[in-house]
Order: structure tokens, then sequence, then C-alpha cells
């Protein structure tokens, strides 16, 4: 059976010899799309994992196939896809923006550089239904720079941004560490709602046990490296 994304036999060493992962191996379908979390403490190597299923760090030693096929042979355009259709919602949501555009702009960039849209009214239509569908209303958050916005606004506007390039899979690392408790619920919903409504499998890396017994399908601890326990 293909696999969507399958990491197999990863390991990875840093300069000095420090080893962030020993030979783990986990894959994510999108033939039932689910939630699989990746937990573990601060050292255990899930951001590193996470990282490496985006293609932004290579491995070791081990190999990473999308759609069966490793991706350190991917052509230009193959790698092109890929970032399309692999999303990141990362920790830090203010970093994730230049705070001199407004949010117009911000959603506007992905939809002109991947050509998701036929004329501006297009674009229009499928930002604001990317705000809907993460709980924004657009009234509320077209025209406003990104310090105008509270941090359960801007995480959610970064899962919008996502949601626009209509991605083949959502790797959320630590997405709602950073917000006040009252609205973690509020963005672990939305991601759930992508991944039933929008049946996008989703890779959610957290360093809390709680929301990812809560949220998750799927969840693979990890410890020092290693997985401990998977399930």
């Amino acid at each position: 059976m293909t696999h969507l994304l399958d990491l197999r036999n990863i390991t990875k060493r840093f300069k000095g010899g420090t080893v962030a992962l020993d030979n783990v191996s986990m894959w994510v379908d999108d033939e039932n799309p689910s939630i699989i979390a990746v937990a573990g403490e601060s050292g255990s190597g899930k951001t590193t994992l996470g990282l490496i299923a985006m293609n932004f760090l290579e491995p070791t030693s081990g190999e990473v196939l999308y759609k069966g096929k490793e991706l350190k042979r991917f052509s230009s355009q193959e790698l092109f896809d890929f970032r399309k259709e692999v999303q990141a919602v990362f920790q830090d949501p203010f970093a994730a923006y230049n705070p001199f555009y407004r949010v117009d702009h911000i959603l506007e960039v992905p939809v002109a550089n991947f050509k998701l849209a036929k004329g501006r009214a297009q674009a229009k239509e499928q930002i604001e239904k990317a705000l809907e569908s993460v709980g924004l209303r657009p009234n509320e958050i077209l025209g406003r720079f990104p310090h105008q916005l509270s941090g359960g606004q801007r995480q959610r506007l970064v899962v919008a941004r996502a949601l626009l390039l209509r991605p083949k899979l959502l790797v959320a690392d630590e997405p709602v560490s950073m917000v006040d408790a009252s609205l973690r619920a509020t963005i672990l919903e939305a991601l759930r709602t992508l991944n039933v409504d929008y049946q996008i499998p989703i890779l959610y890396i957290t360093h809390d046990l709680t929301t990812a017994y809560h949220v998750s399908d799927h969840i693979l601890i990890l410890y020092k490296g290693s997985v401990m326990e998977a399930g």
C-alpha cells in the first residue's frame, strides 16, 4: 500500500553528536484522513520529525516518501507541488506574518502565487470562505494588520491561509501552546473541522498529552528521539 507520507527508519544526528531521532518510522494515509498526534516532552525529537516531514530538514539516514516517491528524487515541479500540498501551522503565529502587510495581502499572495483563482472576485470568495471555515468573520479580519488581531485570531488566520492552498496534509507544530487556555479548544475544533469536512489528514505535534488524546485518532509518543508508544 502506498501512503501519502511515509517516514522510514528516520535518524537525525546534529553536530556535536546529539541524536534527535533514532530509527523512527511512521506514515500518514489520505484514504481515511485522520489526526495523528506526535507527542513528547522538550527534546523528544517531535519538532525535528515535523521539520523532516515537511522537507525543511534532511534526515541523517532513512527515507521520506510522498505518494510513494522519495523526496530527494523529486523534480523542481514535484517539489513545487509538495510545498503547496503539505502546509504548516507553527507555534508562533505572529512570526508567520510580515507586520507591514494587512491580512488581505497575506491571504492574496498564496492565491496569486499558486494561481488558485480566476480573477479578483473569485479570489475574494475563496479568502472569505477560508476565514469562515476556521471561525473568523471576514468583515472583522480583512483590512487589519496582524498586530491588531488577538493571538487566537492570528493562529486561526494561519490555518485559513493553509486551507486556501487546498492541502493534502497539514502539519501543526504546537499550534495552541502560545494562546490562552480559553482559545485552545476553538483552535483544536477548527483543526478537527478541517479534518472531517475537508478530509485533510493532520500531523499534530504537541507536548500536551491532554490535547493529544482529545483531538487525535492515533498517537505516537517520542522520548529522547525514540518511539515509546504508538496506537
